[in-house]
């Protein structure tokens, strides 16, 4: 098939794709147009009619009706805080700002199911647990289940801790800064590198001066965990600050993605994702397609889009559960984040973002540059890895060759990238393991007045 030289390694399907994709966005964001301009009463009407289709075509999901209430109410849910009062529990909400003037929201759970914190802002006394989200992701995908038990933080709440949530700039909660509005290309640009210098330290460092604890234990998901292993390996102080760092379906080189016309395009060329989205947040106006879709329709497309883009399936979470924690799956993100994956993808190589944009065709078999890597062996923390052997996003053997000797790493039998979070025994495979692991690192320092209650096995 023959290339042209233009992009460097692209081949002529390569260039068709790159054509069906921005005809595909111009027409996505003529319907967004025409969508604004309805009237209310309009949408309204496509909406019902899409859900009679819908139910029609389907029928209904077989789960149970006291899952399905629940799952109504978690897809309701407006925020953080409103996920939370499902539960019973009262958040408290924090801000920090970074040294580069991002305003960053943080959540806290520093009391039980029906309690309250009676000093607000100030230490429990107790160990300290943070929980950081994954790629277009923000704090709410850790308490949108539809069951109590399958919630790791609300588990450990039960169990004496007091648990913190982070969020990144750019998201739902974090959509700030001191210096340019959100709706510059100054503010989206940003990538991983920034989250390890800035978000991930200055958070730890905000929630250990509230607390006053010496040390915290970090909990990341997928892109959380990409973030710790940055942030962890270019601060070696950062190391005596986190007395474990576990991670949940662990990400740091993924081999490439299912698709292998969307893989091939994005590895021969990362930045062409600037030039069909933007310099701006990705999938912006995914969060307006969520609120005018019936909620089956939308998680069917997000099914879809898994299945072609990671070939997961989602068989281990259920229906109802999808429906409900879909609707706050996504959060805004940069697509400069989204090219620096492209750039660790295409290099097999858990790197700095690389600004060097020249197109490969004027590079040499021998480089005289290389982006400089994240030091991950350098890391001191110790380290539980819990991946599923379903994920295709980890290389279990590529990662602990590229982790310290200490690292400890568990596999989970059947589970993908999203079951780690939303799994339908998630309380059976995963917490216990987390639980565990806090036991290891964390409880055998602390008072053990301070800690009571045991996991839900």
């Amino acid at each position: 098939m023959p290339r042209f030289p233009l992009l460097g390694r692209l081949f002529f399907r390569d260039y068709v794709a790159i054509v069906v994709g921005f005809v595909a966005l111009a027409f996505e964001n003529l319907l967004h147009l025409i969508i604004l301009c309805l009237p209310k009463s309009v949408i309204n009407w496509f909406y019902k009619r899409s859900r009679v289709i819908f139910h029609f075509m389907s029928g209904a999901p077989k789960d149970s009706a006291e899952e399905k209430q629940r799952a109504n109410d978690v897809l309701n849910a407006r925020d953080f805080d409103e996920l939370c009062s499902i539960y019973g529990y009262t958040p408290e909400d924090h801000v920090v700002l970074t040294k580069d003037g991002y305003l960053l929201g943080l959540h806290r759970l520093p009391a039980k199911r029906g309690e309250k914190n009676p000093r607000p802002g100030h230490s429990t006394g107790k160990p300290v647990v943070y929980l950081h989200h994954g790629l277009l992701m923000n704090s709410e995908v850790w308490v949108c289940l539809t069951e109590h038990q399958r919630s790791l933080p609300f588990v450990l709440v039960e169990q004496g801790y007091d648990v913190w949530f982070g969020n990144n700039r750019g998201n739902k909660y974090s959509k700030k800064s001191i210096h340019h509005g959100p709706n510059t290309t100054k503010f989206w640009d940003f990538s991983i590198d920034d989250f390890a210098w800035h978000d991930i330290p200055d958070s730890i460092s905000y929630i250990l001066d509230v607390t006053k604890a010496k040390t915290l234990s970090y909990i990341g998901f997928s892109q959380g965990t990409a973030q710790a292993f940055a942030a962890l390996s270019i601060h070696p102080q950062l190391n005596d600050k986190i007395n474990v760092f576990i991670a949940l379906a662990p990400a740091m080189n993924p081999a490439g993605l299912a698709a292998p016309l969307v893989d091939g395009l994005m590895k021969a060329s990362p930045t062409l994702v600037f030039l069909v989205f933007g310099r701006k947040a990705i999938l912006s106006s995914a969060t307006m397609w969520q609120s005018i879709l019936y909620p089956p329709i939308f998680t069917k497309f997000i099914d879809r889009s898994l299945v072609w883009l990671f070939n997961w399936h989602s068989h281990n979470i259920s229906t109802y559960q999808r429906i409900a924690a879909f609707a706050h799956l996504y959060s805004f993100a940069s697509v400069k984040s989204i090219v620096h994956w492209f750039q660790i993808m295409r290099n097999a190589s858990f790197q700095m973002y690389d600004d060097d944009v020249l197109s490969p065709i004027t590079r040499t078999s021998v480089s005289s540059y290389r982006p400089a890597r994240f030091p991950t062996r350098n890391i001191a923390s110790p380290i539980v890895l819990l991946y599923g052997d379903s994920d295709s996003l980890v290389d279990i053997d590529t990662m602990l060759a590229q982790l310290p000797e200490h690292t400890l790493a568990k596999r989970l039998h059947g589970y993908e990238h999203l079951d780690v979070l939303w799994g339908k025994n998630v309380h059976v495979d995963v917490i216990p393991e987390v639980v565990g692991a806090l036991n290891r690192f964390v409880r055998r320092d602390m008072d053990p007045s301070k800690l009571n209650g045991e996991a839900n096995h």
